[in-house]
């Protein structure tokens, strides 16, 4: 190209630029979804919005691309205008015009304190570009703002509740798992919601119908005594009316209609009824069982699964249609098949039926009108405490098996006839089916609900102390245990440390450490120390807690450390070990009792304690009914100190401390003090596991 020639292209090139710069788009017309009236979205007409003071009107404005250049800023202003009709029909005007902000930023204008309340008060905006405007928000298709401001709280909330009056007229009311229905009223017209909140909650926020509407909540006690309901009325611009407080008591939740112990001595023909109707039996129940360990039942019946096994009321327990509970505790002596444990009649099928069944593998089941509940994994031989529920508020069926809900609860509709009540068969199109071959005892039908909490203490096995071992001396090589029992051998490299309090006597001597708990401990040597039972104390192959107080001597020990075991043939039952490497407690339990087994592991981080300080409480329990493993630490654990393992198996060996199973013999030898062994058949609660390590046992009431 000639030097001529571009020239030419620049100066085309320079005239086409300023073309463009001469050619400006006006602003776009602001759309209606980019303003706010105090937050609340642009309306008019009834969906007019209420503020409860002053609002901040707010726009998004944007100029249009096509009018950019590169880097250039396209700047807008805002131009609001809000107008009224004042109380003597002239019309008042207000505008502002906001600051220079960039494309698709926001532009304010917080309204003047002299606006009338009670007042439709009219807006709209435009975008201007410094050379021309936008047209207006309402021009054309668009749409005009208003806001009403309300100045005025509402009025206080008025309660009632036909189920739970208050104290003034019926001071106590039944009670626990009884819904109670709360409406919540306001003689201010534009109340559209209630704020509330229960004593211990539940507590939310629930809208009317339409402004002025009356609010109906359900609400079910879960436990006995003063409670209250407190609320706001929330009027449409979010105003808060003064709190309405309602109090009722409740009483102790209503005994079972119906309850069999099954504790009947052995011959009988019939079971005795502490409320409810006898039960008659048939030829294949055999009375004066035993009662699982650590229940409340004292006896139990077995039925041989055959025509003859069953025992009925030939009457019907409780109104299915309603809310209502059944449970029992139950040892199946199989599980390849579905069973019944209880049932209800209707009309050629059960009303309900409570049991196990195959799906595809045993498990336990609540079942009515079709809604099926399943859960939990039965076996063989094993105790289990089952409840189902039938919660006719949500209309939903419950399944819990040893205190814990499982599956998932189901819509169910109860069917309209009553037939008779069924320990140990169900009713089908041909007869009865199902029936149990096992052990059942006190089977309880309730007509409310059972809370959770009634439903944890139904199904607890209280634990049973096994020994407690406070290593505050020894004889012999030998720590005795506490109430006489079976004492802990020591071991060499092990010995009894006991503090000295004779500094309080004499200023001159060198102060020594106190003992972890009480007046002395157990001191390991990290080399040969342990101390051990003679022979396994818990029975790894059902529930069981085992704590330990510990302090380790190093801050950074080199190799993993066993505090407490308790080994089989061939590999540890269970160990609660410090493992260095990630600084963690952790609980290790094989799945069989076989080297190289797969382990199911849990942990819980803490530092080693370098020979100072109070040292670790630990725990260890595994539930044998729900599968689950726990260490806690210190009274507490974690999510990752929790595990599942499906079955124990039995340990013959001796519960060791301070050393574990490493091959064909004992290593992980503990290097540290070790304190307040406590080892118990059952799990403990958490509130219990607490109360472990301080010298004393926990109350476990």
């Amino acid at each position: 190209m000639t030097l001529a020639g571009s020239c030419v292209a620049a100066l085309l090139a320079t005239a086409a630029g300023t073309a463009h710069a001469v050619d400006n788009l006006p602003p776009e017309q602001p759309l209606a979804q980019d303003l706010k009236s105090q937050g609340k979205a642009c309306a008019t007409g009834d969906n007019t919005a209420y503020v409860s003071q002053p609002p901040r009107l707010s726009a998004v404005l944007y100029d249009p691309e096509e009018d950019n250049q590169p880097s250039e800023f396209s700047p807008v202003t805002a131009e609001f205008e809000a107008w009224w009709t004042d109380a003597t029909g002239v019309e008042q005007r207000r505008a502002h015009t906001t600051v220079t902000s960039s494309s698709g930023a926001f532009h304010y204008w917080t309204m003047p304190d002299d606006i009338p309340a009670n007042t439709v008060v009219s807006w709209h905006v435009r975008a201007h570009d410094g050379e021309a405007a936008s047209p207006w928000s309402d021009e054309g298709e668009g749409t005009l703002c208003s806001f009403v401001y309300d100045d005025t709280n509402p009025e206080k909330a008025t309660i009632t509740s036909p189920e739970y009056p208050n104290p003034e007229d019926v001071f106590w009311v039944d009670g626990v798992g009884v819904y109670g229905h709360f409406t919540m009223d306001s003689p201010s017209d534009d109340v559209v919601s209630y704020r509330y909140s229960f004593l211990g909650g539940p507590h939310g926020t629930v809208s009317a119908e339409r402004p002025g509407a009356a609010v109906t909540i359900p609400y079910l006690p879960l436990r006995s005594g003063p409670d209250y309901l407190m609320v706001h009325a929330i009027d449409r611009s979010g105003r808060l009316g003064e709190r309405a407080q309602y109090n009722f008591n409740v009483k102790r939740g209503r005994a079972p209609v119906a309850h069999w112990p099954l504790d009947d001595p052995a011959g009988s023909r019939s079971a005795s009824a502490e409320t409810g109707a006898v039960a008659r039996a048939g030829t294949g129940v055999t009375f004066g069982g035993p009662a699982p360990a650590g229940t409340g039942a004292t006896g139990t019946v077995s039925l041989d699964g055959s025509g003859h096994g069953f025992l009925t009321t030939d009457a019907p327990a409780t109104d299915i249609r309603k809310s209502f509970a059944v449970s029992a505790w139950v040892r199946p002596a199989e599980t390849g098949r579905n069973m019944t444990v209880a049932s209800q009649d209707a009309d050629g099928v059960p009303g309900f039926s409570l049991g196990l069944r195959q799906d595809p593998g045993p498990v336990w089941s609540f079942a009515m009108s079709g809604a099926r509940v399943s859960g939990g994994a039965p076996e063989s031989g094993e105790w289990a405490h089952l409840l189902g529920l039938y919660d006719a508020e949500t209309r939903r069926a419950h399944l819990y098996v040893n205190g814990h809900e499982v599956g998932t609860a189901a819509e169910a509709n109860p069917a309209g006839t009553a037939g008779a009540f069924q320990i140990g068969r169900a009713r089908g199109a041909t007869g009865y089916r199902d029936r149990w071959r096992g052990d059942i005892g006190d089977v309880q039908v309730h007509d409310r609900i059972v809370v959770p909490g009634e439903v944890a203490d139904l199904s607890w096995r209280k634990p049973k102390l096994l020994g407690h071992w406070s290593l505050e001396d020894a004889a012999d090589d030998a720590s005795p245990e506490q109430s006489g029992g079976a004492p802990l051998r020591l071991g060499t490299g092990a010995s009894i440390y006991r503090g000295s309090d004779d500094c309080a006597l004499n200023p001159d001597c060198t102060p020594v450490p106190w003992p972890l708990v009480g007046e002395g401990h157990l001191h390991l040597d990290g080399e040969t120390g342990y101390a051990a039972a003679d022979g396994p104390v818990v029975d790894t192959r059902d529930s069981f807690t085992v704590g330990v107080v510990v302090r380790l001597a190093d801050s950074e020990p080199d190799h993993p450390m066993t505090v407490l075991s308790q080994a089989g043939e061939h590999t540890d039952a269970f160990k609660v070990r410090y493992e260095p490497s990630t600084y963690s407690w952790q609980l290790v339990m094989p799945e069989k009792d076989e080297a190289g087994a797969p382990e199911r592991v849990v942990s819980e981080i803490t530092g080693a304690d370098g020979g100072e300080g109070p040292g670790q409480r630990l725990a260890v329990v595994y539930d044998d009914g729900t599968d689950t493993i726990k260490l806690y630490v210190n009274g507490y654990t974690g999510a990752e100190a929790v595990g599942h393992l499906p079955d124990g198996w039995h340990s013959s060996g001796a519960l060791q401390i301070g050393r574990g199973k490493t091959g064909d013999g004992w290593g992980e030898y503990l290097h540290g003090d070790v304190d307040e062994v406590q080892a118990y058949s059952g799990a403990l609660r958490d509130d219990d596991v607490r109360g472990l390590g301080w010298g004393t046992d926990p109350c476990l009431c």
